[in-house]
């Protein structure tokens, strides 16, 4: 009978056991042929806890506590207990206004907080942009909207972290495994690290789940000396080191470039992606201005069409200041102090060195501080822009 674990009677909807078997789907033998100690072990869930303190061990099965009957504990380690979405003023599960899984809400359109018990207080279209993932999808497709935060369908219970998360869910370990199996900590074959769903594998190894050795005749340390050159990181942190070879990020962007991909020449661009202001020609990585500008951006005019008091009036600062005291000022815009490179902003109010960083590396070299936060380069995200989420990956 379906739902029986033995081939027992189903009798309107409950299972009739064979003489030796109990439980629910008949999935308790009388007598158990394994020792106390090898049916334990395999009632422990990834915490190394018999059945999740939420249930007894029987013959290397976990037989959940319900003893007022409404099943509101389950799962193979007795790892869910919906008990959790209970609202304690309404006795309702999630207060009525979402589902329960695994002892977490899913609430409805216009409802959130731990059990529902909020309303929304923001527009549909505010929650919406809120919830729309990197590739344009609200919350990945994976997750639940909710004021313009992401509820994530998948939820691990034996951990703080699911399976499925980000954000916008735009994370998905599951992606990082040869074999799935929530309660598997095996990532990319044991040769690599799960950054947001994908494999970045150690040197050596290659492949989507890190599964294939390469073969090399460089040593690690050689390989990671011939991609380092006369940069601080392999690759000048823009790439991936492989047998003494750079793969510059993105794939196939020819902006990156060079034997350790220490050309960027996005650095030539603004945060609207005008190159060199319009104004000069980019060489890896720095702006060669035309004659009559200059500036990092070669932004600034040689010439100045305005007076002194009139360009002054334009650099001071919301407290007067001319240029936050941290720049001259020509044409009516800032120049910030050289001296001080991590000074920046109109009124060179900002400090770069407020922004993230990764691997030593502001934004990990993959977008543009701007005034304290990063501003991503396309196909990069996270707070230092360390996690590729492009549609092409080596």
């Amino acid at each position: 009978a379906k739902g029986c674990l033995q081939p027992p009677v189903c009798d309107c909807g409950k299972c009739k056991c064979d003489e030796g078997w109990s439980g629910d789907a008949c999935q308790y033998p009388a007598n158990c042929d394994l020792t106390k100690k090898k049916s334990n072990q395999m009632c422990k869930n990834s915490q190394d806890v018999i059945c999740s303190n939420a249930g007894t061990c029987h013959c290397g099965r976990c037989k959940c506590d319900n003893s007022d009957g409404n099943g509101l504990v389950y799962g193979k380690f007795c790892e869910c207990d919906d008990r959790e979405c209970i609202d304690d003023e309404t006795e309702e599960i999630c207060g009525g206004h979402g589902k329960c899984y695994c002892g977490n809400c899913y609430c409805e359109a216009g409802w959130h907080g731990d059990k529902c018990e909020f309303q929304c207080d923001i527009t549909p279209w505010e929650s919406k942009r809120g919830c729309t993932s990197p590739d344009g999808k609200i919350c990945s497709n994976r997750g639940t909207c909710v004021c313009g935060e992401c509820s994530c369908h998948d939820v691990d219970p034996t951990g703080d972290w699911g399976d499925i998360h980000g954000d916008t869910c735009e994370c998905d370990e599951r992606d990082c495994r040869a074999v799935y199996d929530r309660y598997s900590d095996d990532f990319c074959s044991g040769h690599g690290q799960c950054n947001c769903g994908r494999c970045d594998c150690k040197v050596g190894w290659y492949g989507k789940k890190c599964e294939h050795p390469r073969s090399c005749p460089l040593s690690a340390e050689e390989s990671m000396k011939k991609c380092q050159g006369s940069s601080d990181l392999p690759c000048s942190g823009r790439g991936k080191c492989e047998c003494g070879k750079c793969t510059c990020y993105p794939p196939g962007d020819h902006r990156v470039y060079g034997k350790t991909c220490e050309c960027d020449d996005r650095r030539c661009e603004d945060l609207d992606g005008v190159v060199c202001g319009g104004h000069g020609t980019c060489s890896c990585g720095r702006c060669v201005c035309e004659r009559g500008w200059f500036g990092k951006l070669c932004q600034h005019p040689r010439k100045c069409n305005m007076t002194e008091e009139q360009s002054k009036s334009l650099c001071e600062s919301a407290d007067g200041i001319l240029c936050s005291g941290k720049g001259s000022c020509h044409c009516g815009k800032c120049i910030c102090s050289a001296e001080e490179w991590y000074i920046s902003g109109e009124f060179c109010d900002c400090d770069d060195r407020d922004c993230d960083k990764h691997d030593g590396l502001i934004c990990t070299g993959n977008g543009i501080c701007s005034c304290g936060n990063c501003e991503c380069w396309d196909g990069w995200n996270g707070n230092a822009c360390e996690i590729w989420l492009g549609t092409e990956y080596p």
